[in-house]
Parts: structure tokens; C-alpha cells; sequence
């Protein structure tokens, strides 16, 4: 197998968006009581934030015109009240996700490394020291916040844009028409994104993982670099590989970055649709002015969450890069597995047999290392002070000299 080093970009893994993604957030299944108490806390402060707009229109069109002190200070009391909720509820959600999520981070990190120990030499020998190391830590840490954000952000979200359009359907469904009229533009603008952006953050995930073999690599050698001195060399190198890292970081963000000015522009152009239907086509005049604030109020509520979809999107895209190389590394299997019906070995005598034993490295099997080498080692016994070597002293010496 050809050895991966910091000169070489990983392979990138092909896989199924839609499975990696369920792979992952299917983690939060082991803990459903705490996922459900958190989806309730998020139904009570999502309804708290769909009635605020109706506590306006009804005293922008009710308490202010009949001049209604009294209702006006009832509907700031409840205002506060629900808001006061609204506030406890999102604070606890967001103290629970946190927790599960740092957990399920620690869970994975913890099975990766002992899957790790489970894979044979091979595995080891394929790629740098550093590229493993970065996966362990760096791509298991960067999926904390997707964990959280599933729960905190993405399903909220959700549930507001739809309660949302409802209720301006309902209100009024040309109003609901001329504001929900540029999600086509967000849609194209998102695809593009997302196609082009997963690849770039993959691009992304390489250069970094190369960086942390390249140092592990030279701070593991740094006697024989001292030794040589080639520090300068080395600074040389290092420079170039953060380079091309922070090229491709710069590609990738660049990619993303794209998302918040296409939701501005649809939501600057579905505003002016709103107000223009509004005053021109239906004639809304004064009567109205708090139907049309509550409107403008639930326009920014549709808008607002998908603008947090859009950050989450963004995080998701570039952890599904770390999230597929940390899977390529589960689902490699063990080289050398326990057979069926294995059991447990007996105590080790401590006995050392070599019998005729021919050894070359795999990348050059033509030029033997070792040839024909037999030696019998009794337990407890010095290997270079005696033993019964069964292929007798020549083959001793040999094997000595062979691996000097």
C-alpha cells in the first residue's frame, strides 16, 4: 500500500450526502429523553415569538385607537410575561444541547481511538501520524456545534417558517403571495452553494490534515533536523504547506459567504413586494396600519430563520467533509481478526521460534531482508548468550548481522 505523507493529498471519500448526515445525527437517539425535553422547551418559546406580532397589530388597530390605557398595559403585561418564558425556556434548551452534544462528541473520540487500536500495521503504515491525529481531534471537534444546532436551531427554524406562512396565508393570502414570491432565487442560490461549497471544504479538510502530519513529522525528527541543519528548509516547507492550507480555506469561504447576500437580496425584494401589494393593489390605508406591521413583523420572522438555515447549512457543509473522514476510519475492518470459536490462549510460555523465515518489506518484495533465518529461544534465556538455535550458529550470526 503506497504510503499517504504530507506531500499528498487523502483520497476524498465518496459517499452519500443523505447518509452521512443520518449517520450523524442519528447519535442523538441515545439521548431521546433529553432531545424531547428540549423539543418541548423549543415548541414553548417558538409560540411565544408567533404571538408577539398579534400583540402589536391589536394595539397598533384596537387599544390605540379607542384609546384603551388599560387594555394597552394589559397587553404589555403579557407581552413581558410570555417573554420572560420565552427567555428561561431558551437558556435551559440551549444548557441541555450543549451538554448532550459534548457528549456525543467525547462517545465518538472515544470509540474512533479504540476502533484505531483494533487496525493492523498497514493502516499505520498507509499515512502520516499527523493525518490520523487530525482526525481524532480536529474532525471530531468541529461536529460539536452541527449536534447542537440540529436540535437548537434547525428544527425551531422548521416550525417557525411554516407556522409563519400559515399564518400570513390565513391573513392574507395575496400579502402572503407577492412576500413568499423570490424563494426560487434562495432556492437556485442555495443549490449552487451547496454543491460547489462541499467540495471545497473536502479541499479544505486535505490541506489541513497536512499540515498536522507535516508538523508531527518534523517535530518528531527535530534531532536530525538540528543535526543536518536544515531549519531553514524546514521553515520553507512549513510555509508552503500553510499556504496552500490557507488557499483553500479562502476557496471554501468564499463559496459559503455567497449564501447571506442572496437571502438579503430576496428578502430586501420580497419586503418591497409585500408593501408595494399592500398600499397599491389592496389599498390598505390607516385602518390597516397594524395589519401591516404584524405583516412586515412575520415577514422578518420568515426571513430571520432562514438566515439561521443558512449558517447552519454552513456549518453542516463543512463538518459532512469531517464527519466523512472520520467514518472512512470506523468502517475500516481489522486485518487480523479473532476467528470463530476462538478462545482464550493459555499463559505464554515465553518461547521464541523462528523456523526457515524469509522477511522483505511489501513496497520492495524483491530484496529479502532477512533469508532462511531459524533460531530457537528458551524462556528466560539471552538470546545473544545462548538458546538451542536450531538452525545452528551460522543461521544465529546471520540473523544478527541481517538485522544490524
Amino acid at each position: 500500500m503506497a504510503v499517504n505523507t504530507y506531500k499528498q493529498n487523502e483520497p476524498l471519500r465518496t459517499a452519500k450526502k443523505s447518509a452521512t448526515l443520518l449517520r450523524m445525527f442519528s447519535r442523538l437517539l441515545d439521548y431521546k429523553k433529553e432531545v424531547a425535553g428540549v423539543l418541548l422547551l423549543l415548541l414553548v418559546t417558538v409560540s411565544v415569538t408567533l404571538v408577539n406580532p398579534l400583540i402589536i397589530e391589536r394595539a397598533v388597530n384596537v387599544e390605540v385607537p379607542e384609546k384603551n390605557v388599560r387594555g394597552l398595559i394589559g397587553l404589555a403585561v403579557f407581552a413581558a410575561a410570555i417573554n420572560g418564558i420565552w427567555f428561561a425556556g431558551t437558556r435551559a434548551y440551549r444548557m441541555i444541547m450543549a451538554r448532550i452534544s459534548n457528549r456525543i462528541v467525547l462517545d465518538i473520540r472515544e470509540e474512533m481511538y479504540a476502533h484505531i487500536q483494533t487496525l493492523g500495521l498497514c493502516f499505520f503504515d498507509s499515512r502520516a501520524t499527523g493525518k490520523i491525529l487530525s482526525r481524532i481531534i480536529g474532525d471530531v471537534d468541529s461536529m460539536k456545534d452541527v449536534f447542537s444546532s440540529s436540535v437548537t436551531t434547525l428544527i425551531p427554524s422548521f416550525f417557525t417558517i411554516i407556522a409563519v406562512s400559515a399564518i400570513m396565508l390565513v391573513k392574507s393570502p395575496a400579502l402572503a403571495m407577492a412576500a413568499f414570491a423570490t424563494l426560487p432565487f434562495l432556492a437556485v442560490g442555495v443549490f449552487v452553494t451547496m454543491v460547489v461549497g462541499h467540495r471545497r471544504w473536502q479541499e479544505e479538510k486535505q490541506k489541513s490534515s497536512n499540515i498536522n502530519a507535516y508538523v508531527h513529522e518534523n517535530f518528531s525528527g527535530i534531532r536530525i533536523i538540528q543535526s543536518f541543519n536544515a531549519e531553514e528548509e524546514s521553515r520553507e516547507t512549513f510555509r508552503r504547506v500553510v499556504e496552500e492550507h490557507r488557499g483553500a480555506w479562502i476557496r471554501a469561504v468564499l463559496v459559503m459567504d455567497a449564501v447571506s447576500p442572496v437571502i438579503d437580496v430576496t428578502w430586501a425584494a420580497g419586503s418591497f413586494l409585500l408593501y408595494y401589494i399592500a398600499v397599491s393593489a389592496l389599498g390598505m390605508g390607516e385602518t390597516q396600519v397594524g395589519t401591516i406591521l404584524a405583516f412586515s413583523t412575520y415577514l422578518s420572522m420568515f426571513w430571520s430563520p432562514i438566515r439561521n438555515l443558512a449558517s447552519f447549512y454552513n456549518q453542516i457543509v463543512n463538518n459532512l467533509a469531517g464527519a466523512e473522514r472520520i467514518f472512512e476510519i470506523m468502517d475500516q475492518e481489522p486485518e487480523i481478526r479473532d476467528s470463530e470459536g476462538a478462545y482464550e490462549l493459555p499463559p505464554i510460555e515465553g518461547r521464541v521460534v523462528f523456523d526457515h523465515v524469509d522477511f522483505a518489506y511489501p513496497d520492495d518484495p524483491g530484496t529479502p531482508v532477512l533469508t532462511d533465518v531459524s533460531f530457537d529461544i528458551a524462556p528466560g534465556s539471552n538470546h545473544r548468550a545462548g538458546g538451542a538455535h536450531r538452525g545452528g550458529k551460522d543461521h544465529y550470526h546471520k540473523f544478527n548481522r541481517q538485522i544490524l
